[in-house]
């Protein structure tokens, strides 16, 4: 027997679980299908031993989107925010410095050459000009300020965001906002100023959140309010045209699935693909397989590493660190989750959450949990000057953890939103296209469950 829904999602990471939550608040009968046991994706908060872990993303940016779905969800009293002014640091020398995030602290800095400063300081008053060709995050920093800022500053941010190498990663895909400031001012301060002022909308103080439990709050809030309409342990196989003749704008679908009693299909007059692109090339063969193929995943291993708080003798204040590939480390960067955020830790220890792989060094996660761990803390012992060993270690692995925008990604999403244009009811959402953070995943979902419902309004009447 096929059983028929109005809308189909297929992936229930933060997606695609707000994709088919929008859609049923609006009095669409969305129904939402994953292939895991459970819902999320890497957005992952299990208590263990006393500490509360994040497995996947360690904070997130509030935004204007996400503070309405949280009081939607009834969880907005359980946000919690990181303290406003923590520092962000470096590892310069083998010694912790303070990142300078603003431009007095820039100019005030010890930590940048007189020509780097120079550098900055004749963007904001000169003007400059993209070239026509793709140009790397590492292409255009060098063009722009110095080598010393790409090494220093760029490159250890560019890995704390995508685990991606500067040298490939799309300037245009990865930071459409600066390249935007630079192609219409000729000016990265000025252009941005300008976008600033442009907007409309209320200026929102961006502030570091989570919530008291963690940020899997969030996913399972959004999935008691789905309540049957989610299933997971559902794994979709294929995806047909609805119809005998020829493709048209608005031909349903009939989706065959695989689950725990067998086999099953699902016939939709919507699709939505909240899944990897891999996932979808495979379940879209032919038509977006090209575009969709091309998109790399960098691989990560999240180190969480427990010490009594009396064996770290280096103060915890800030958010973490990050690290300069030339310092010849393989820990990315450490976020300081229990200075961050109360209830990580029990009382006397600290949580440490670190990341190692990436897109620089993609054969770190074929090493153990016991090596990775001791990699780990072999590196960050002197740097915090630690006299113990971890009384807690986890570490999660995940081959594939986020999508590169490297060069050509902004023609690979434009060739995709041209194929999936023709089909008013196939629409793709994740991480892969507006950036990978919670907010952007949120923000593109709902513009994707918007586009359906005008879909649904036209096959509809029509």
């Amino acid at each position: 027997m096929t059983a028929r829904v109005p809308v189909l999602v297929v992936g229930a990471g933060i997606s695609g679980l707000v994709c088919a939550h929008s859609l049923r608040k609006s009095g669409i009968d969305a129904q939402i299908v994953e292939a895991s046991g459970q819902a999320g994706g890497v957005i992952r908060s299990p208590r263990r031993d006393g500490f509360l872990l994040e497995l996947g993303p360690q904070s997130f940016s509030g935004t204007g989107q996400l503070q309405d779905l949280c009081r939607d969800l009834a969880i907005e009293n359980e946000l919690i925010e990181a303290p406003p002014h923590a520092p962000r640091f470096l590892v310069l020398d083998g010694q912790l410095r303070q990142a300078p995030l603003s431009p007095p602290a820039f100019f005030a800095s010890s930590l940048f050459s007189a020509r780097t400063k120079w550098s900055v300081l004749r963007d904001a008053l000169g003007h400059s000009t993209p070239p026509d060709a793709g140009e790397s995050v590492a292409a255009f920093t060098r063009r722009k300020f110095s080598p010393e800022l790409l090494d220093k500053l760029v490159a250890p941010f560019v890995s704390g965001i995508y685990a991606g190498d500067p040298e490939k990663l799309s300037f245009q895909a990865a930071f459409p906002q600066l390249f935007e400031a630079e192609r219409t001012v000729g000016s990265i301060a000025r252009g941005m100023m300008r976008a600033a002022k442009s907007k409309k909308s209320p200026k929102q103080r961006p502030t570091l959140q989570s919530f008291r439990d963690g940020n899997e709050t969030l996913i399972r809030a959004l999935a008691r309010n789905l309540g049957p309409a989610l299933r997971c342990g559902i794994e979709v196989t294929a995806i047909q045209r609805g119809g005998t003749g020829l493709p048209s704008p608005a031909e349903g679908f009939v989706v065959g699935a695989k689950t725990a009693a067998g086999t099953e299909s699902i016939a939709a007059d919507g699709l939505i693909l909240a899944v990897p692109t891999y996932v979808a090339a495979s379940l879209l063969h032919p038509e977006a397989e090209s575009a969709l193929g091309g998109i790399e995943y960098a691989p990560i291993a999240v180190v969480s590493l427990g010490y009594r708080q009396e064996d770290v003798e280096r103060s915890l204040v800030g958010f973490g660190f990050l690290v300069p590939r030339s310092e010849g480390l393989r820990t990315l960067g450490t976020v300081w989750n229990s200075s961050l955020f109360p209830g990580r830790a029990p009382e006397g220890s600290v949580l440490l959450t670190s990341f190692i792989g990436g897109a620089t060094d993609p054969q770190a996660v074929a090493l153990s949990a016991g090596e990775l761990s001791a990699i780990v803390h072999r590196e960050i012992r002197p740097i915090l000057s630690i006299r113990g060993v971890p009384t807690f270690s986890s570490v999660q692995i995940y081959p594939r953890a986020l999508p590169q925008y490297n060069i050509g990604h902004t023609t690979r999403v434009g060739s995709l939103a041209r194929e999936s244009s023709f089909f008013l009811n196939l629409k793709l959402v994740g991480n892969y296209l507006r950036g990978p953070a919670i907010g952007a995943c949120i923000e593109q979902a709902l513009a994707v469950a918007d586009e359906m419902r005008i879909a649904a309004s036209h096959t509809g009447s029509g």
